[in-house]
């Protein structure tokens, strides 16, 4: 039966397409500190009084949101690598340091969230009234109290909508790293795809997977949108 290749062990490929599904989640999972964390420092920098440093900032979104983020991937991937070979060269290194397809894969999704979510804290950061963090202050907090206890509230309870999209954007697009060699989920369905020639089997077990992560992760944007609005009308 064709459901056999699903099953664990050496006659299955159950375990390939199950650590890749682990290394596809993990992949996610470290991205979104990084990319959620740069896009809100983002945000902040595109309401500077600077022009020069809104205009940097909107152009870094501008070109990140305007090109596929396959190419986004190479850009990080051979050009940072590029650019470790030429400073190991300029500083005369022994150790070559290689970027590995991980790495890579994470620096490259975080670059492109971090575009994306940026634009999420900016209209969050502009929902909040001014007057709040005013009054933070008349309270004798410093600007960071001020920040945790009474802006992030009020600014996390606008802004999760929005991530969570950006969250289920990026489970999608780690696939995109299947193509620099990485065992991802997408990876591992084509690799059994090719060695047992039943493609619609692996890929379909592939989108079930995909599906089961976004399901779940629907589930916890509810719930924290539900905790992020208590209090509120």
């Amino acid at each position: 039966m064709d459901w056999l290749g699903l099953i664990f062990g050496p006659d299955g490929w159950g375990g390939l397409l199950l650590n890749g599904a682990i290394v596809t989640i993990l992949l996610a999972l470290t991205t979104i500190p990084f990319g959620f964390g740069f896009g809100l420092a983002l945000a902040v920098l595109k309401l500077s009084k600077s022009g020069i440093v809104r205009g940097l900032c909107e152009g870094y979104t501008t070109f990140f949101r305007g090109i596929p983020d396959l190419l986004s991937l190479f850009i990080v991937y051979f050009g940072l690598q590029a650019l470790i070979d030429r400073l190991s060269s300029a500083l005369q290194l022994t150790t070559h340091i290689e970027l590995g397809p991980f790495v890579a894969g994470v620096i490259a999704l975080s670059v492109v969230v971090a575009a994306y979510s940026s634009e999420v804290w900016v209209a969050a950061l502009k929902s909040v009234p001014r007057g709040q963090q005013e009054a933070g202050q008349a309270l004798g907090l410093d600007r960071w109290k001020t920040f945790a206890l009474v802006t992030w509230p009020q600014l996390i309870r606008v802004a999760l909508p929005g991530l969570g999209n950006i969250w289920m954007v990026l489970l999608k697009d780690t696939s995109l790293v299947s193509t620099l060699a990485l065992v991802d989920l997408l990876r591992a369905a084509s690799e059994a795809s090719k060695n047992t020639t039943r493609p619609i089997l692996f890929y379909s077990a592939a989108a079930a997977i995909y599906l089961i992560f976004s399901i779940v992760s629907g589930l916890v944007q509810t719930r924290l949108e539900k905790r992020a609005n208590r209090g509120f009308a």
